[in-house]
């Protein structure tokens, strides 16, 4: 095996013997051949649509899935992926049948013949020789997996972001497109931040059409003497479904990790039974499952190989799976059955308090955009010198302290905008507030990131700056996962420069590209809190 999608990958460079997120090197394997057979799939679907073709959604999911399924830590279950192998590869012999077969690549023509072993380790990232073209198909494909991401939860809500099925199959397929050269490889990764822009508001607008706009909101972290479901993910269609059927159980319901945002939404407070949030970001889970004593529902990544102690009591659903943890499964209405589930927690002891007290979020574009009078008095009056984006991911490495310091050593005229599970390294600080705004605006999930966007281009508008890069903001973004790479494009897509990017820099960035990034974007590792603090605020 030889992968370096994420933020923790051996030493920095690739992990080659078993994944550093749990996974066996054949279950990355078989991953790879999923990401082969989906390249295939996708110039089937592409070249049908330049013939004026339409393309069914089941065959648009199909992709999206499949993506979601080989991001870090959603899917360990071998089964699950070879089963998503043997789909897919009956789906290309289906498309090649409506074509001619002329210009087709072997992705594409591949009928599931031969070792499966032998296969995956001759299309994996290594089979692209030259370091430079890697790096650049790779850092698509991982900003196209973040984007299948999103898109699958606009597609929860029967909904489709208009034009991203078409760009993300078209572009996936380029990257099988020997003739392209690192210029045009270039130019694609930046149309696909465009198109994670897109696809980020669709998702912004699916959630509160559905939900409503996340208000300013204080979130219980203790726990009540009840029965307990856990639910971590970012699916919130999972989280209501869930909900409709607890409802006069006698089961209460927790948030965990990348869930907390859902609270923030106007018809999750009408649940009586949804209780709080329990514990912290998803790389605590093992000793947070542990405690929690009830049943979990882990709806999409990220998971971590679960101990014996609880394995029994983990459920997936959707791209989310591990060998021997229950999963539930949609029927063709995409409605879940999550009785087990209910029937299991009422045979559980409440939870282990953790902690108590409250935390406050809700800072969304739309809740911000109605303070806008107020943040831009108190940038005008100087009580705010600067915003700072610290959006991103958690993890579990000891450098990623470095968050957590930084945050510490912020001034107090500064407030840090947050989405993600970063937040989890400065949330609970007592950071303060400055004229009744508090220094820690949490906009939501990382699915909820275009808020930051949103909020950037109309403090922009309203400051009257021609260039984004004007404005009193600076980005200290931290990644692990291809969500992350996704949003990263975005910003660059949205001309966004000086972007300060840790606790390492991706390990699939050639040197002449990373080069690329620093000459046109100004991007550069973070280094010490103290060195990045002098630098950005002088």
């Amino acid at each position: 095996m030889f992968c370096y999608q994420c933020q923790e990958t051996a030493g920095c460079t690739g992990c080659t013997r078993a994944g550093v997120c749990g996974k066996s090197a054949r279950t990355a394997a078989l991953q790879d051949l999923l990401v082969y057979v989906t390249r295939g799939l996708c110039q089937l679907t592409t070249a049908l649509r330049n013939q004026g073709e339409a393309i069914i959604p089941e065959d648009d999911r199909l992709v999206t899935e499949n993506l979601f399924v080989t991001i870090t830590n959603a899917n360990f279950d071998k089964e699950m992926i070879v089963a998503r192998i043997r789909a897919t590869l009956e789906r290309n012999a289906a498309l090649r049948s409506r074509l001619d077969g002329a210009g087709l690549s072997a992705a594409a023509r591949w009928d599931g013949s031969g070792d499966w072993d032998d296969k995956a380790q001759a299309v994996g990232i290594l089979s692209t020789a030259d370091e430079d073209i890697r790096s650049l198909r790779e850092l698509i494909t991982y900003g196209l997996k973040g984007m299948a991401a999103y898109n699958h939860h606009v597609n929860a809500y029967g909904k489709s972001a208009p034009g991203v099925d078409a760009f993300l199959q078209a572009a996936l397929a380029k990257t099988l497109d020997d003739s392209l050269t690192a210029e045009e490889l270039t130019a694609l990764a930046l149309e696909t931040g465009k198109y994670g822009v897109d696809v980020m508001a669709a998702l912004d607008e699916a959630n509160t059409s559905a939900y409503g706009h996340p208000e300013v909101t204080r979130v219980n972290l203790g726990v009540r003497d009840n029965p307990a479901i856990l639910v971590s993910g970012h699916d919130l269609h999972d989280l209501e479904q869930l909900l409709e059927q607890t409802v006069g159980t006698g089961v209460d319901v927790y948030t965990h990790g990348e869930m907390l945002p859902a609270h923030y939404y106007p018809a999750f407070q009408k649940y009586p039974n949804f209780a709080g949030n329990y514990g912290n970001a998803w790389w605590q889970q093992k000793e947070e499952f542990e405690a929690f004593r009830g049943p979990i529902l882990l709806t999409t990544n990220c998971l971590v190989p679960p101990k014996d102690s609880y394995k029994n009591r983990l459920y997936t659903t959707g791209a989310v799976g591990f060998p021997g943890c229950p999963h539930i499964g949609a029927d063709r209405q995409g409605h879940k059955d999550f009785s087990a589930l209910i029937a299991h927690a009422r045979r559980c002891p409440s939870p282990i308090e953790l902690e108590q007290g409250t935390l406050v979020g809700g800072f969304a574009h739309n809740q911000v955009l109605a303070l806008a009078d107020q943040v831009v008095e108190a940038v005008k009056s100087g009580a705010i010198r600067k915003f700072v984006v610290m959006a991103g991911c958690d993890g579990r490495a000891k450098s990623r302290d470095y968050y957590t310091e930084f945050a510490k050593a912020l001034p107090q005229d500064t407030v840090i905008l947050t989405a993600g599970c970063a937040k989890y390294k400065y949330n609970k600080l007592e950071l303060g507030n400055i004229n009744g705004i508090p220094r820690v605006l949490d906009a939501g999930q990382c699915n909820d990131s275009y808020s930051l966007a949103v909020i950037a281009l109309k403090l922009k508008e309203v400051f009257g700056l021609e260039d984004i890069n004007e404005l009193p903001i600076i980005y200290n973004i931290s990644w692990y996962e291809q969500k992350a790479v996704c949003i990263l494009l975005t910003l660059l897509h949205l001309g966004i420069k000086n972007i300060k990017l840790g606790p390492t820099l991706p390990a699939f960035l050639s040197p002449n590209v990373l080069n690329y990034l620093v000459e046109h974007f100004a991007i550069a590792p973070v280094t010490t809190p103290e060195a990045d603090l002098k630098e950005i605020l002088g």
